[in-house]
């Protein structure tokens, strides 16, 4: 595939080896897909061997440190990307803040430090990515934003996090209905518990029998499911919330 003709993504969220923005970057470079990438207090070393590991997969890589609850990062990442890049015809909203939050705990800082990435940020980029769409000569769009099940079950001791995560289920829902006229696709993936930089054994020990199929969820389940969205294959799909969670037992 030509350089003028390779798609370009913007994916939040990928600031270590294990980390799932970082498994989605991986994907998205094996279908040829051009990379930008943002990260937040990722080791220098790691970073600079990541965007090799990228580029030496045929593709262009670059990247933002930013903190996305800055105000005007979402503005940021994006002319950043197109800057670098160019025009980006999928994105996917991957980074997310969470800290537990009970009803004794919570506080106005606390709720506005996960709003302003989970909400704010997550919601920002969406509407800024359609609108220069709409401008382009692209012919198809994706959008994809993380979520976290907390629709399904209650998740106590989360209170601001599944405040702020609910919300994007609702978002893409409608989001979809606006921009599909424009050939763009809002859909949200629920991974379930996966196996990230968050879990340790003990976290790992409680969760395993919970999962049905013998093993807990890795980052590439969820990037398979990333992956055939942002196909063709999955151009019909839009307005979904799709539970990859592996059977998942929510008790």
């Amino acid at each position: 595939m030509t350089l003028t003709q390779r798609k370009i993504a913007i994916i939040t969220g990928a600031s270590g080896p294990r980390e799932m923005g970082s498994a989605f970057c991986r994907k998205l470079a094996s279908r040829d897909i051009d990379i930008f990438f943002t990260h937040y207090k990722a080791d220098p070393e790691w970073t600079l061997a990541f965007h090799k590991e990228i580029e030496d997969m045929g593709v262009r890589c670059t990247s933002i440190e930013i903190d996305l609850t800055e105000r005007n990062a979402a503005q940021r990442v994006y002319e950043s990307a197109v800057q670098q890049l160019g025009q980006p015809s999928i994105l996917i909203n991957n980074a997310a803040y969470g800290v537990n939050t009970d009803y004794k705990s919570f506080d106005a800082e606390l709720l506005d430090n996960h709003y302003a990435v989970n909400m704010r940020t997550t919601f920002l980029l969406c509407t800024i990515f359609a609108r220069e769409f709409e401008k382009s000569n692209l012919t198809s769009g994706r959008i994809i934003n993380m979520t976290s099940g907390q629709d399904i079950s209650p998740m106590p001791g989360e209170l601001a996090y599944v405040a702020t995560k609910g919300a994007i289920s609702a978002f893409t829902t409608s989001l979809s209905r606006e921009l599909a006229p424009l050939k763009i696709t809002v859909n949200a993936i629920n991974p379930g518990p996966t196996d990230t930089t968050w879990m340790d054994d003990s976290i790992r020990d409680y969760l395993m029998p919970k999962f049905p199929l013998g093993r807990i969820g890795a980052p590439e389940d969820a990037t398979n499911i990333m992956d055939f969205l942002v196909s063709e294959a999955g151009a019909w799909i839009t307005g979904q919330v799709i539970h990859s969670e592996g059977g998942f037992i929510r008790e």
